[in-house]
């Protein structure tokens, strides 16, 4: 549910992007600016799209986090210590057993 509204956000700044695109190129056109400015401009807005879009990612993990820490629901780090103690002590157990079999 929150990776489709991010990504529907994420894909509106890229059909936003041609359309700044498009105003450049129109006033390039026009004359209103030259190529080098239009350029710049261009790769001001990119740059600045980039941190918007690393902002927005950046907030909604956080949020995501905070969320599943107040429901305390475990995490894929939670699950993986959980899994490497079950086979240790999978190990463990086995070992007794052939130690128990052995007497």
């Amino acid at each position: 549910m929150v990776y489709d509204v991010v990504r529907k956000a994420l894909l509106a700044g890229l059909g936003m992007q041609e359309k700044v695109k498009e105003l450049v190129d129109d006033l390039v056109k026009k004359g209103e600016l030259n190529d080098a400015e239009g350029a710049k401009l261009m790769k001001e807005w990119v740059a600045k799209a980039k941190t918007s879009s690393q902002d927005i990612s950046r907030v909604v993990s956080e949020n995501i986090h905070m969320g599943l820490d107040k429901v305390n629901i475990a995490t894929k780090d939670d699950l993986d210590a959980l899994k490497k103690k079950v086979q240790q002590l999978s190990v463990r157990v086995k070992k007794l057993e052939n130690e128990a079999t052995e007497k």
